[in-house]
Parts: C-alpha cells; sequence; structure tokens
C-alpha cells in the first residue's frame, strides 16, 4: 500500500514539474497587481520582488495609481499597476505561482471582491488565449476596468488583445469605465 502512494506522490510531483515547465520559449506576459490593505505600496513591492523566485522576471512597471473600488465599493480605494515580465512557465503553472506569492504574503479569501492585501492577476500571456474552469486569459473584465487599463496602457499601449482584437490604447479609448484612476502619490 505504501508503495502505491508513494508512486502517485512522486508522480503528482513530476506532472506539477511538466506542468510548470512545459514551454521551451520565454513568453511575454502582463500582470495586474492591486492592494487596499496596510502599506499597500510596500505590498505590491514585496511581491514584484517575490515574483523573481516563482519563475517570473519583471521587465518593467508602471506608475502606481490610487483607484476606486468597483463591485463591492464599501472599501478602501486601492493602489493598482501592471507589470510587463518573461517566464517559461505554462499559463496554469503561471497562475499557481501567483497564488503562491499571494499566499506567502498574507492573503486571505474571505469576502468576494472584498479587500485584500496583495491581488494578482494574469492579463495577457503573449498571444495565448486560455478557457479552463480556474483560468480565464485573457483577464475576462480587463477591458472593462481602468483600474487595468491605464496602467497598462502606460507600459504596453501597443500590446494585442487577442479576443478583442484591439490594442490595449484602442480598448482605454473606447472603455466605458468611469471609476477613477489618478496617480498614487507615495
Amino acid at each position: 500500500m505504501r508503495r502505491g502512494i508513494g508512486r502517485v506522490l512522486i508522480g503528482e510531483a513530476a506532472a506539477a514539474v511538466l506542468r510548470l515547465r512545459q514551454f521551451d520559449s520565454v513568453t511575454t506576459i502582463y500582470l495586474s497587481l492591486g492592494s487596499n490593505m496596510g502599506d499597500r505600496a510596500r505590498n505590491m513591492g514585496r511581491a514584484v520582488a517575490a515574483l523573481a523566485s516563482h519563475g517570473v522576471r519583471v521587465m518593467q512597471q508602471s506608475s502606481l495609481y490610487e483607484t476606486e473600488p468597483v463591485e463591492f465599493r464599501d472599501q478602501d480605494w486601492f493602489l493598482n499597476s501592471v507589470v510587463e515580465a518573461e517566464t517559461d512557465l505554462t499559463p496554469e503553472g503561471l497562475m499557481d505561482a501567483l497564488l503562491d506569492v499571494e499566499r506567502s504574503l498574507g492573503r486571505r479569501r474571505l469576502v468576494p471582491k472584498g479587500p485584500r492585501l496583495i491581488d494578482l492577476d494574469i492579463l495577457l500571456f503573449g498571444s495565448s488565449s486560455v478557457r479552463t474552469p480556474g483560468l480565464e486569459i485573457p483577464h475576462p473584465r480587463m477591458a472593462e476596468r481602468r483600474f487595468v487599463l491605464v496602467p497598462l496602457s502606460e507600459i504596453a499601449p501597443d500590446a494585442w488583445h487577442p479576443v478583442l482584437q484591439k490594442t490595449i490604447a484602442a480598448l482605454l479609448a473606447g472603455s466605458s469605465d468611469q471609476s477613477a484612476v489618478r496617480p498614487a502619490v507615495t
């Protein structure tokens, strides 16, 4: 019995490694970062620093923006930013890595859309489109959110949304979102 269990665990570990290192090439990705609890700028800085040890090399980061909450509005304003990075992780492996960074920094998911110490989302993964029960890339609501489009347009206005077939600058120009997004004073 123990031998069988050991094989299953070894098999699961091997599958996880394969999932994390499936791609032979490096992919340019864009990630959204947000925080509205504690020292928001420090939380985001710690998250960016932690990405390197999780297979994500940050190439550039947008400015920090102070943004009003959307959907669940009875909470503090957020700091938001976007990073351009490179990875050889698969989309699923990247999502696992981001969730690990969030957990390591103390994120707990207590209230849906509620306050969060750190929030990391995959916006774009090269030109890939991914639709699985646990992952959707491009991020399904990014085109509706100025708190994503403003910082993303700052660093990558010509990045291409592979589903909507528009640049990020065009998505921002056509956005009907009226929520406040202003440069943060840090």
